[in-house]
């Protein structure tokens, strides 16, 4: 059986990124987000990147911004992946030239496949927790069987998961990937180094026994 693969998100700081390569995270994510405590500039983004080393996917997370913005970022950053957080069209989406996430906010009423169709170059989807007027890092689990079984691309599972429920949720929705920020935080920004370490072997060994935190 194939192990989950896992993205450590939200990263501020170089020594966070190196951690979480070295527990063996498979991609970092930097927020280019400036109303998230999580953001980063151009030139931390820089530095965070060239640290992670090559065989590691940089993603860059965006909401609703503008593709001169998104550009500014791509001739600067080394990113290898996209992600997209907002209300973007899939004609915004593909413009970059760059693989794409496109994230969904699993809101109650929210046909999820419907909302998956149009975003048929997507390398993936992102399903998150929904909250009103917060693109995401809520904290907060959504109602994981509502994953779809025969999704049209890999699905990465969000929202709320920590190393304590990681394992469940990979058991349960049989996912291609998870990503956490939060679940794995000292404070806003500031990973845990023995949190993400337990993530990534919850998540990438979910029938081994590991001590609790």
């Amino acid at each position: 059986m194939n192990s989950s693969r896992v993205k450590i998100c939200g990263i501020t700081r170089v020594v966070d990124a190196q951690q979480a390569v070295n527990s063996g995270a498979d991609a970092i994510g930097l927020v280019f987000y400036e109303p998230s405590s999580r953001a980063v500039d151009i030139n931390s983004a820089r530095e965070i990147a060239f640290a992670a080393g090559p065989l590691v996917t940089v993603t860059g997370l965006f909401v609703n911004a503008s593709a001169d913005r998104v550009r500014e970022v791509l001739r600067e950053v080394p990113l290898q992946l996209l992600q997209f957080h907002g209300d973007e069209s899939a004609a915004f989406c593909e413009q970059f030239e760059r693989p794409y996430l496109k994230a969904i906010r699993m809101r109650p009423d929210l046909d999820v496949e419907a909302a998956m169709q149009p975003f048929d170059r997507a390398a993936g989807f992102l399903l998150d927790a929904y909250q009103p007027g917060v693109p995401g890092g809520t904290g907060a689990t959504f109602d994981w069987q509502r994953v779809p079984v025969n999704a049209p691309r890999p699905i990465v599972l969000a929202g709320g998961l920590t190393p304590d429920n990681v394992a469940e949720a990979m058991a349960t929705t049989g996912c291609y990937g998870v990503d956490v920020s939060g679940g794995v935080e000292a404070s806003p920004g500031i990973k845990d180094s023995a949190k993400v370490a337990q993530f990534i072997a919850n998540a990438k060994y979910p029938s081994a026994k590991h001590g609790a935190l």
